[in-house]
């Protein structure tokens, strides 16, 4: 039976989501599939192949000159037309979208070139000659603090950003008074989210208006909108701001869109015409944003039993190359969540924001929590193991006990509601926990490597937009002005035909937006969620807003799910009092059901609901003001959330959920790779308002958690080259690698939330890292144990080390920082070695053997410079090439050393060429080190080491060929062919 004919709400169903159809069929509109006006420009951007280095010219006369060309920029114009982005923390220094003197990234655009396609712009940006002078690289956040380290920013005497520490409590009393002191050191690493759509807008400028209209898969939050608009220099109110209807994902990391956002308004404007930019998928991961990778030390007071009585946090924050709002936000969202799950009064904390020399961080699903939970729960197994207590026994003893709800925080949160102890209890009983223990005693006494992880985690939604406040002094914050709370809005109209239809100020990106929102206005106006339209593009323009609107920290189900069960309510009160005037009852005697708006005392004195709901629209006349029902708007904002208090106590987050995990995995006791046997994930989100929904993004919220903690990491060399640019050493589990975890429920409603509904969208991204990692170190009998836990690490600690393979005497002047290669190999020539010797000596020839030569020009009989355009799997670009030969033996060996610039990277190294004479012809060898750097490093080693083959490969071929030779030789074994 439907709900619009019986008592059972719809809200609590699973309904088939109205999302699917269209998605599941390619309808979807995401922004590269919305047609845009002609004469529409697109753009493509130059990027830093340097972590590093002073920008000493560029040379844009060729591209300019291209045919299609309508405009290159570079950071001067940038400067001029536009403002520097909003910094997070007090402090002297700017932020540009473009590098302006120095690039401080692998990836930081240099300059932009717009033109009639993306073909012609990309073929311009070959054109670009960029002259870099290379400056130290720094990449360990530990390191940038060395006062010995070159600053990053003039504006700033060290690399450290920000530093504030904070007492709560007694935690020096409590430390005296401790029988036990327990500590870890994490490194959490870079990681990221990498949704199937990139980044993408249309910006677009009206010189009339002076006004800028923009179409950007944005998700929020829009207090972005004001720094771009003060970026842009312009009003707020000339900055329209658009998304699409459809978003292929964000998790977070869409939020990075907007430096891209100012840098395409500049370009519209210089051009004058709208223009375009989709970013690519070697740009997403190089340079778009991740989560911060985190440096913790927290150390703990604990009593004999395993009571934990302080915490002393140690945090150290790498937001990359600058602090792009909203950082050091990371740091700051989990303020008052520092004591997780557990009845801990006393705590310090030190926290530090560290400059380096990586791609700016940002938004990622989890936000802060991943790095505060993987130091916390390490740290309560270390303490059960330490004190040879049961680990589950430990978290029990811990939890904030029942009754206590609301709690407040030591460090200041206000925790909604739920029962903690009574959730953990319930998850180890019907989550079998006993049995696993039983499994796990099994499979040791077979011998196999088998561990338990246990976590417990509190998962806060609906951000106050004053925790980041956190980061200033009480003096700061006084001088600046109270920023606090949260904001949603949902608006409900009413058209003449009685049609209900619905606006909210959040991007969906996959939370099911059309389809919950449509069962809550079903409820409330008792028709069917096929009555109800749910509009789900935005426009700052048409629609109400808010700074803090936008789909984020995991704010759908709690407030604008709540927002619109508001207006819904409103709305509903107007047309009952309509009603009644019509039906002759009192208005407390209205019913809305089945479609209808009926006496509750005699049902069949009704109207239909469509008739009513179009009452205002056509006999306006006949309704008082007071009962005009055709549009309502709510804005909702809670109390709870207020600005941090002068001792620094801030509730970060209006609601709380509570999630306790356990798991069972297997090690590979040859190859070290994790199996995870059983995972058992209990949540308390509060009402749940779609079971069918909700598990889905507790699915894929540890989906992505299984990906942090067995496979992703954002690698970057001692250079600061980025290692991780493809998906082939950027590993993201694919549903092969993601079991089906067991998903509890324990639903204890918020007080603060209309609906009773708290977020869920993050938590496993919290806590199913840690809970891995704890079995892993409960498998292999670890103290410490950082992420990702790939078979390569666990190997090492189950079998020991590799021995390291045999230094060779280094033939190039390689630095030891960049992505090295070495190879070596031989290839039979039919002449002699005098006739090898002048070929490699001679220009002509080598502009004819050296792969992608446009020609090579003498300096000296030793010293020559070449042109040469390479591809190495996804990455072509066009390098300078300057080679010296030395240490020659003529015409037995030389050395041949080299270096390659280019806008997508660099290389150095060299090799020795050994020419032994042998029976009819020459046997050459080669042994070769090089390193490579800047953008090509990021493509991967498995395709670098390939196409270093590939490359060697032909010039090998080149040379056999020259020489007229037939004979196979080392090339013919490794690749099947004549070489």
């Amino acid at each position: 039976m439907s709900a619009a004919n019986s008592s059972t709400p719809w809200c609590g169903q699973s309904v088939e989501r109205v999302e699917d159809a269209a998605l599941l069929t390619g309808r979807g509109r995401f922004i590269d599939d919305l047609g845009t006006k002609a004469g529409t420009l697109h753009a493509a951007i130059l990027r830093s192949p340097h972590a590093h280095a002073r920008v000493a010219a560029i040379r844009t006369d060729a591209a300019r000159q291209l045919p299609g060309v309508a405009a290159v920029l570079t950071g001067a114009d940038v400067t001029r037309l536009s403002a520097s982005l909003v910094v997070g923390v007090k402090a002297p220094i700017e932020c540009w979208p473009i590098a302006v003197d120095r690039v401080r990234y692998v990836g930081e655009p240099v300059a932009v070139v717009v033109a009639t396609s993306r073909y012609v712009a990309e073929d311009a940006i070959d054109l670009i000659e960029v002259d870099y002078d290379p400056l130290p690289a720094i990449v360990d956040p530990v390191v940038a603090l060395d006062p010995a380290q070159p600053v990053l920013h003039d504006g700033l005497k060290s690399n450290l950003a920000s530093e504030r520490t904070f007492r709560y409590g007694d935690p020096e009393q409590a430390f005296a008074d401790a029988a036990h002191r327990t500590s870890v050191t994490i490194r959490y690493p870079r990681n990221s989210c990498t949704p199937m759509e990139t980044y993408g807008l249309v910006a677009e400028y009206d010189p009339g208006e002076d006004a800028y209209d923009v179409l950007a898969n944005f998700m929020g939050p829009f207090s972005l909108h004001a720094v771009m608009a003060r970026a842009l220099k312009v009003p707020g109110n000339r900055f329209r701001l658009r998304t699409p209807p459809d978003s292929g994902g964000s998790f977070g990391v869409k939020q990075g869109v907007f430096p891209y956002i100012v840098l395409m308004g500049v370009a519209a404007r210089v051009t004058g015409r709208p223009v375009k930019w989709i970013e690519d998928r070697l740009e997403h991961l190089a340079a778009s944003v991740s989560a911060t990778n985190r440096v913790t030390t927290l150390e703990a007071a604990v009593d004999a039993d395993g009571r934990v009585r302080a915490l002393a946090w140690d945090q150290l924050e790498d937001v990359g190359a600058h602090i792009r709002a909203p950082e050091p936000a990371t740091l700051y969202r989990m303020h008052g969540n520092l004591t997780g799950a557990y009845d801990i009064r006393h705590v310090s904390v030190r926290n530090r924001v560290a400059l380096t020399n990586k791609a700016p961080t940002g938004l990622n699903r989890g936000f802060g929590g991943p790095q505060v939970y993987y130091a916390l729960e390490r740290l309560m197994q270390r303490i059960a193991v330490e004190l040879k207590l049961d680990p589950a026994e430990v978290i029990r003893r811990n939890l904030i006990p029942s009754g206590a709800f609301p709690y407040r925080t030591a460090t200041g949160a206000l925790l909604d509601s739920g029962d903690y102890v009574k959730a953990f209890d319930i998850a180890l009983q019907d989550g079998a926990f006993a049995a696993l223990r039983e499994r796990q005693q099994q499979a040791r006494a077979e011998g196999r490597l088998y561990g338990i992880g246990l976590t417990a985690a509190v998962e806060p939604s609906v951000s106050n937009m004053g925790y980041i406040t956190t980061v200033l002094t009480p003096e700061e914050r006084r001088k600046a002005g109270p920023k606090n709370g949260a904001q949603a809005t949902a608006t409900i109209a009413l058209d003449p035909l009685g049609g209900v239809t619905v606006h909210v100020s959040s991007v969906p990106q996959g939370q099911g937006h059309r389809t919950v929102l449509s069962q809550i206005v079903a409820d409330a106006l008792g028709l069917r969620p096929a009555d109800i339209r749910v509009v789900t593009d935005f426009d700052s323009a048409r629609d109400a807003w808010s700074i803090a609107s936008g789909n984020y920290s995991s704010r759908f189900a709690a407030a604008v799910g709540g927002a619109t069960k508001l207006a819904a309510d409103r709305i509903k009160a107007r047309l009952a009092r309509m009603a009644a005037a019509q039906l002759n009852v009192a208005a407390d005697e209205i019913d809305f059901a089945a479609g209808k708006v009926r006496a509750r005392s005699n049902p069949d004195n009704a109207v239909p609901f469509a008739r009513l709901a179009a009452t205002s629209h056509w006999s306006p006349g006949l309704v008082p003001e007071e009962n005009q029902a055709l549009r309502e708007t709510a804005f909702w904002s809670p109390p709870q959330l207020t600005p941090p208090t002068e001792a620094d106590e801030i509730n970060s987050s209006l609601c709380h959920g509570f999630i306790f995990d356990f798991c069972g995995v297997e090690i590979d006791r040859i190859t070290g790779a994790v199996r995870i046997d059983k995972y058992v994930t209990m949540h308390d989100c509060g009402t749940i308002l779609h079971p069918g929904m909700v598990a889905g993004q507790v699915t894929g919220g540890f989906a992505h958690a299984v990906g942090a903690a067995l496979y992703e990491e954002y690698a970057y060399g001692d250079d600061g080259s980025f290692l991780t640019g493809t998906f082939a050493d950027y590993l993201v589990p694919t549903a092969m690698e993601v079991p089906a975890p067991l998903i509890l429920h324990y639903e204890s409603p918020s007080p603060f939330t209309p609906l009773g509904a708290k977020g869920v969208g993050e938590g496993n991204c919290m806590s199913t890292p840690v809970c891995l990692a704890n079995a892993v170190a409960d498998a292999l009998s670890l103290d410490a144990i950082d992420l990702p836990l790939t078979p390569a690490k666990l190997a090492a600690h189950i079998h020991g080390p590799e021995s390291a393979p045999p230094k060779t005497q280094a033939v190039s002047p390689v630095t030891g920082k960049g992505r090295a290669l070495h190879g070596s190999g031989d290839a039979r020539v039919d002449v002699p070695p005098e006739t090898v010797w002048r070929m490699l000596l001679d220009p002509a020839t080598l502009a004819a053997i050296i792969p992608g030569a446009h020609g090579v020009e003498k300096i000296s009989d030793t010293h020559f410079r070449a042109e040469v355009t390479l591809g190495v799997g996804p990455v072509t670009g066009r390098y300078k090439a300057d080679i010296k030969l030395s240490d020659l033996d003529e015409p037995r060996a030389v050395t041949l050393a080299g270096v390659v610039n280019g806008a997508l990277g660099d290389a150095r190294g060299a090799g020795r060429i050994t020419l032994t004479p042998v029976e009819g012809g020459t046997q050459v060898t080669y042994d070769y080190d090089a390193e490579i750097g800047g953008k090509v490093a990021s493509i991967g080693g498995r395709l670098l080491d390939g196409a270093a083959k590939v490359v060697i490969r032909q010039f090998f071929t080149a040379l056999v060929r020259h020489t007229g030779g037939t004979k196979p030789g080392f090339f013919a074994r490794l690749f099947g062919r004549g070489a």
